[in-house]
């Protein structure tokens, strides 16, 4: 007993034992538990499973949920296709962002192309903007009025109408993903290349290795890590991406998981819903397990030494000023041109007419005229619009500042006890929300707290839950970043304010605090920036009284009021780029050199 005593006073007096354990409980309950709800929701009979099978006990063991998802008469339309066309987005997308962001690299990185500063900052706008906003854009010129309804701009200039697969489908997705997803080969295969030594390549070319003998036997093997993990990244994330394929898809019956478990919620499926979100989460832990066998597996090679690491520049000669050129006008295509066209249809007063003659102010800063998207006043008036804002600006600026310095303070218990149990496990269940798509997270919670929870109550229909799955869903980036940086911080320094009898809470407060500073501010902006976005995370969470810019911008297409949509979404880059260019003079935060999912 005695001893059992002085185990628990040695777990209460030791700061970094009772930091861990209050990591562990927060994230087990945060977490865990949920991960678990929905799997019990899944084997279970549930109340509203008595309309579709009879003599059913709610809380009864029961695989009948699986079995309709998997193998009952339904199975290929609302789970087997829909997957196909998943997997299908996702590989497609993954080799052509391999491609461009790839190309992007070398070029940044490996050749004296000219504005390579300007290029870094255009390349990190599509990580800045919704992935989605791109689909609005793309029906700006591709949209025919076969089933938009109206023409887009290619039909009214040129009088072609366009088919319905580049319209909508498979293909629209997959250009604008691309589109987005580049930005990750780009930043990660372009810090592997800057970090090898070109003598490497230069003595091969000495020795009369031919350029493609080079790239395969010397510059592959040592960026493929960073190929993988962006490959990888990339596949995940789109695998489970919900407003792209919901926008170009669900028009033409387009389905994939995502917008199929969207369906299932909707339609009060739930347990149909939950069944496809353990398989979304499966496919994303067995894609990021296969990363880490594959990197694993190969050999260590050091790039990096005590000399000199020389870049020796590859020539572009004759071909500079065409590679500047295409850059340019891919970068304007990926990330500028798509905001201008949606700046300018949000003053269009009828859809599918370019004209100057029909612009109009109405949108942003007209009065309520019932013959006008039925009487919806301006942007700049609507009180739905304006608390939707006051509620994105307080989740994005409470739940960036909360995963910041829970990630800092976890990513401090992870560099402390790296050796030990305590400090695996809090590093492990850190980066579970990481294997879990938005889509999923959201049915999850959903699940979780629609009802009280020990001393919590229900949450659902809350500023509270949106905050907290936020904070959570952002928790593998933070961390990651906070254990970073706090491996940055000599131990010396805690050990001299400890030995002159300072308190954690001080050494922490003065010595780490103020010497994270910089790693804390680029946390906090790559965090406000995901949150101010998000739409996969929080749509199934939100309601009236909740409603965020994003989700308002997603309920404002599906009545098809496009110019309401397209004026939010310049609001919310709007408030993006101000953030970031306030946390880059003010924190100097630089988003062009560090990228989270």
């Amino acid at each position: 007993m005695i001893r059992l005593l002085n185990i628990l006073k040695n777990i209460l007096t030791n700061p970094l034992h009772l930091i861990s354990i209050i990591a562990f409980i927060f994230l087990c309950y945060t977490i865990v538990i949920p991960l678990w709800e929905i799997i019990s929701h899944t084997l279970t009979w549930q109340p509203e499973d008595a309309r579709v099978a009879r003599g059913v006990v709610p809380g009864e063991f029961t695989l009948y949920h699986w079995w309709h998802v998997l193998v009952s008469d339904i199975s290929q339309s609302i789970f087997y296709k829909p997957l196909l066309n998943s997997f299908n987005i996702a590989v497609a997308v993954s080799f052509m962002s391999m491609i461009l962001g790839g190309a992007l690299a070398w070029l940044v990185t490996r050749t004296d192309i000219p504005f390579k500063k300007s290029i870094a900052f255009m390349a990190i706008i599509p990580y800045m903007l919704p992935s989605w906003i791109k689909s609005f854009a793309w029906l700006v010129v591709f949209k025919n009025d076969r089933i938009g309804g109206s023409q887009g701009m290619l039909q009214y200039l040129f009088h072609i109408n366009p088919p319905d697969w580049i319209s909508y489908g498979f293909f629209p997705i997959t250009m604008n993903l691309t589109a987005h997803y580049y930005t990750f080969f780009y930043l990660l295969i372009a810090v592997a290349l800057s970090s090898i030594n070109s003598s490497l390549e230069e003595m091969a070319d000495i020795l009369g290795a031919s350029r493609l003998t080079i790239l395969r036997k010397i510059t592959f093997p040592l960026v493929l890590p960073a190929i993988l993990s962006a490959f990888i990244l990339t596949f995940s994330k789109t695998m489970g991406t919900f407003g792209v394929a919901a926008f170009l898809g669900l028009p033409v019956k387009y389905y994939t998981i995502a917008t199929m478990l969207y369906g299932s919620m909707k339609n009060r499926l739930i347990s149909d819903a939950y069944v496809l979100s353990l398989i979304l989460i499966i496919i994303s832990s067995v894609t990021i397990y296969i990363n880490q066998r594959a990197i694993g597996r190969r050999k260590s090679y050091a790039t990096i030494g005590g000399k000199d690491s020389r870049k020796t520049l590859t020539p572009l000669g004759k071909w500079k000023v065409p590679a500047i050129a295409g850059v340019m006008l891919f970068m304007i295509s990926a990330g500028v041109f798509p905001l201008l066209l949606l700046l300018w249809q949000s003053f269009m007063l009828h859809d599918g007419d370019y004209s100057l003659g029909n612009l109009t102010t109405h949108f942003w800063v007209g009065d309520s005229d019932f013959n006008i998207n039925s009487g919806e006043v301006g942007v700049l008036k609507n009180d739905g619009i304006f608390m939707g804002f006051k509620n994105s600006l307080r989740i994005a600026l409470i739940a960036a500042v909360s995963a910041s310095v829970i990630g800092l303070i976890l990513g401090y218990v992870i560099s402390k006890a790296r050796k030990t149990l305590s400090g695996k496990v809090v590093e492990q269940l850190s980066f579970l929300p990481y294997l879990i798509p938005g889509i999923s997270f959201s049915a999850i919670y959903l699940s979780m707290f629609a009802k009280p929870q020990l001393l919590i109550p229900a949450l659902y229909g809350t500023l509270t839950i949106v905050i907290l799955i936020t904070i959570v869903k952002e928790l593998p980036f933070a961390t990651r970043s906070g254990t970073s940086t706090m491996f940055q911080i000599s131990g010396e320094l805690e050990e001299a304010a400890k030995i002159q009898g300072a308190s954690w809470f001080h050494r922490f407060r003065k010595i780490m605090l103020p010497l994270s500073r910089k790693g804390l501010f680029s946390s906090f902006l790559l965090l406000f920036i995901s949150a101010m976005k998000e739409l996969d995370l929080i749509v199934l969470l939100v309601t009236p009284n909740t409603g965020t810019l994003t989700t308002l911008t997603f309920r404002y297409a599906e009545k098809g009021y496009q110019q309401y949509a397209d004026a939010i979404i310049i609001l919310i880059i709007a408030i993006i780029m101000i953030t970031y260019f306030l946390a880059t003079k003010i924190g100097k935060a630089d988003l062009s050199k560090g990228i989270g999912g």
